[in-house]
């Protein structure tokens, strides 16, 4: 892991997401293959991982979006600014945390000159 400088996001609420969804891809491949329920078992495994990864990305084990200082690349470091919501995070904006709302520069409008104004016909006339 020393051969990358950026954090890959392996998180405690990504890989348990990703067990549980494992599990659930299974399951629906044995549904396929001959056990008609097991299509509909695993498509609710599916979802049910989405749901836990969602609630421990809540409780503060998942990963907010982008990069995040080397002191918390760790798989066992929880995030601190889980409970504000991260900006830019479709996750917490589906829980009503919004986070630092990402701050946009007002551009004002160009100027036009008059000569641009009005076409070459309506001068004219």
């Amino acid at each position: 892991m020393s051969g990358h400088q950026y954090d890959e996001g392996h998180t405690i609420a990504g890989w348990t997401g990703c067990v549980i969804a494992t599990a659930g891809a299974a399951v629906a491949g044995v549904g396929v293959v001959g056990w008609r329920p097991g299509i509909w078992v695993g498509s609710v495994i599916m979802a049910l991982a989405a749901l836990v990864a969602w609630g421990l990305h809540l409780a503060g084990w998942g990963k907010p979006p982008g990069v995040r200082a080397t002191d918390q690349w760790g798989l066992r470091v929880r995030d601190r600014s889980a409970r504000q919501g991260h900006a830019g995070c479709l996750w917490c904006r589906l829980a009503g945390r919004r986070g630092d709302p990402v701050r946009t520069v007002a551009v004002p409008n160009p100027a036009v000159p008059a000569s641009r104004t009005e076409s070459q016909a309506d001068q004219l006339s």
